[in-house]
């Protein structure tokens, strides 16, 4: 199969949002479902992901800019051949940056990052899915919405316990709420991965996973 491209932009002012450093973390691609989408997995320079949820990856055009940009080193292609009227290259399947992008160690405090922090489950029962957050201390007796008083909650969780204390509720939870480390949401995120995941971006998700004794 080829897949046609239709060219790029040379001027560094004419780059693509996705080649901003502050765009590197909000500009993949959010549900490489079908393989035939032909992904790239942006890696550091340190040849880490960029990020695992969502995973860092870009569309094959956006890879293929920033390998003409020079912005980029390829690790692996996919089999399927890309063509311009100038050039002819394959579709590149792991890239990896030139230069270091430090990674974000302020965690902002957004229900997104809320919920990755407690792993999608309701810090109550343990339960997934139709979820909702929850202030540990009720604001009605001076709780705060911050990290160390707001938990992912079911929604019937959430409904049972209402605007009493845990204590009163009778409930308990399953950790003491936190703020978490840009490094402790990164590796939460590694537990989940797309539905899809291309054989040749594995080794560089898992490569520094502790190994079971």
């Amino acid at each position: 199969m080829v897949l046609q491209f239709p060219g790029v932009r040379r001027s560094k002012e004419e780059m693509p949002a996705a080649f901003g450093v502050v765009n590197f973390r909000t500009g993949f691609v959010r549900d490489p479902s079908s393989p035939s989408n032909y992904s790239a997995l942006v890696l550091n320079a340190d040849y880490r992901p960029l990020s695992y949820f969502p995973l860092s990856l870009w569309t094959w055009r956006e890879a293929i800019k920033a390998v003409y940009l020079d912005r980029v080193d390829v690790i692996y292609e996919y089999d399927r051949l890309i063509r311009s009227p100038s050039i002819s290259l394959r579709a590149p399947s792991v890239v990896a940056l030139r230069n270091y992008v430090r990674p974000l160690e302020a965690t902002a405090f957004t229900r997104f990052n809320l919920f990755l922090r407690d792993e999608f489950t309701c810090q109550y029962c343990g339960s997934r899915g139709d979820l909702t957050f929850d202030h540990v201390v009720p604001r009605s007796l001076g709780g705060k919405t911050e990290w160390n008083n707001v938990v992912a909650a079911c929604s019937t969780c959430n409904l049972r316990k209402g605007a009493k204390t845990v204590t009163e509720a009778k409930m308990a939870l399953m950790r003491k709420p936190r703020r978490p480390t840009g490094e402790e949401l990164r590796n939460v995120g590694r537990r989940f991965p797309p539905n899809h995941l291309h054989e040749t971006w594995l080794d560089f998700l898992y490569w520094d996973t502790e190994l079971e004794s």
